[in-house]
């Protein structure tokens, strides 16, 4: 059974930071692409960041390039967000993905799913 299970979330003032954490498992992921959504209230899931298999090749949403990194571990059954100079805007459930081919920004790409991890950006 695979598993995909977000931490690191929480209530921060604007300016601050977050890392969210994704352990996968049940599975080898080395060849799988993975990559982090979110949804606020109202509104559609959309894509943040997504990395390769090998962490070789990331893409950013426009809306936070520069702010946020992607990242994933040795292992490569781990990846991280690293989130710098948060915005209220940035406020919503931030869901980990995985799928086994390459880096997409299109949630339907993905096979796999966390329960996601709520962060909360006060101003």
């Amino acid at each position: 059974q695979v598993q995909l299970v977000e931490s690191g979330g929480g209530l921060v003032q604007a300016g601050g930071s977050l890392r969210l954490s994704c352990a996968a498992s049940g599975r080898t992921f080395s060849n799988y692409a993975m990559g982090w959504f979110r949804q606020a209230p109202g509104k559609e899931r959309e894509f943040v960041a997504t990395i390769s298999g090998t962490g070789g090749s990331t893409i950013y949403a426009d809306s936070v390039k520069g702010r946020f990194t992607i990242s994933r571990g040795s292992a490569k059954n781990t990846v991280y967000l690293q989130m710098n100079s948060l915005k209220p805007e940035d406020t919503a459930v931030y869901s980990c993905a995985a799928r086994p081919g390459g880096i997409s920004r299109r949630p339907t790409d993905y096979n796999y799913w966390g329960q996601g991890t709520q962060v909360t950006v006060s101003s």
